[in-house]
């Protein structure tokens, strides 16, 4: 599925940064060297300390930076960029992480894509391409809602679009038209599961949400790790106190608020499965902070349940 869309589409794009200005450069110079032409790059710097970038001191025309030493998180920018790029006209708005790079011929895939799929009776919300761990290789799954659970899937045809509830947030490509019946992204789901909350939002509205297969883009998760269990090799990721925070939290809410009737039951017996598992991957595999990684897991857990939200963990 290579070439360019035979329609001309508006895109801008959008990145949270925090403090890293490596991976932040690269992610720039992936967007920067699209075959199909991005018009703006917006960041959303998170940094205590701005980050230093052509932008800051206006030499860069297609790249603006906007300062947020409070920390708002991926959804709080998400949820202030979406309106911006609607109001300023763009079709699209392609939204990433700043541990993502796009393969050079990614965007012209994924406009190519829609401009080939989308009709008056099958609207598209979100198109994205495929997720790859850069550290391990591996395939990200997105995600399909099954009553009281997401659950990553793999296609049946890995080489065909097909659709999800959920493609990960970064390198999704929104469909700014959707505004008009779906609200942003919840500023107070901060780092976690933004992509879950507003793919499922998308699809209960009436939108489709794809993955087109052909279409690439490497990230970065946590600190993955393998272990060999009878016989079969496992890679999991290890990840901050912060992070175990909101994984757990986000998602526990999430679900349980997506769960109707004795789904919610099996949800509330899968999410404390789910936390002991976190808890023994933990004390089994970590090698630091042990103690405030548990914590921050049940604590997290615990706030979901209740629907506490909001950035409500101490930043590291």
């Amino acid at each position: 599925m290579g070439g360019e869309p035979q329609t001309s589409y508006r895109v801008a794009a959008y990145i949270t940064a925090y403090r890293d200005i490596v991976a932040l450069n690269h992610c720039i110079t992936a967007l920067q060297s699209q075959s199909y032409p991005i018009e703006r790059i917006v960041v959303v710097d998170n940094s205590p300390q701005p980050l230093d970038l052509p932008a800051n001191g206006g030499t860069d025309e297609q790249l603006v930076v906007w300062p947020h030493p409070e920390n708002i998180g991926i959804a709080g920018g998400l949820a202030i960029a979406i309106p911006w790029a609607v109001q300023q006209g763009y079709d699209f708005l392609w939204t990433f992480d700043q541990d993502s790079t796009p393969a050079p011929d990614c965007l012209a895939m994924l406009l190519k894509a829609y401009a080939q799929l989308a009709t008056d009776t099958y609207a598209i919300g979100m198109i994205a391409p495929t997720a790859i761990d850069a550290r391990t290789g591996q395939s990200v799954k997105p995600s399909l809602f099954l009553g009281d659970r997401f659950r990553g899937f793999q296609p049946v045809q890995p080489t065909a679009s097909y659709e999800c509830d959920a493609p990960i947030t970064s390198g999704a490509l929104v469909w700014l038209k959707t505004t008009a019946s779906v609200a942003p992204p919840d500023a107070g789901l901060f780092i976690d599961g933004i992509d879950l909350d507003y793919g499922l939002r998308l699809r209960q509205s009436g939108f489709h949400n794809l993955v087109v297969a052909n279409a690439k883009m490497y990230h970065r998760f946590g600190e993955p790790f393998t272990v060999t269990l009878w016989g079969r090799k496992k890679v999991f990721q290890l990840y901050s106190p912060l992070r175990y925070y909101y994984i757990c939290r986000n998602h526990t809410y999430l679900e349980f608020k997506h769960s109707h009737g004795w789904y919610r039951l099996s949800c509330s017996l899968r999410r404390i499965k789910f936390l002991l598992l976190t808890l023994l991957k933990i004390l089994a595999f970590d090698t630091g902070n042990k103690g405030e990684k548990a914590i921050a897991g049940i604590i997290g857990t615990y706030h979901g349940f209740v629907g506490k939200l909001g950035k409500t963990w101490q930043e590291e």
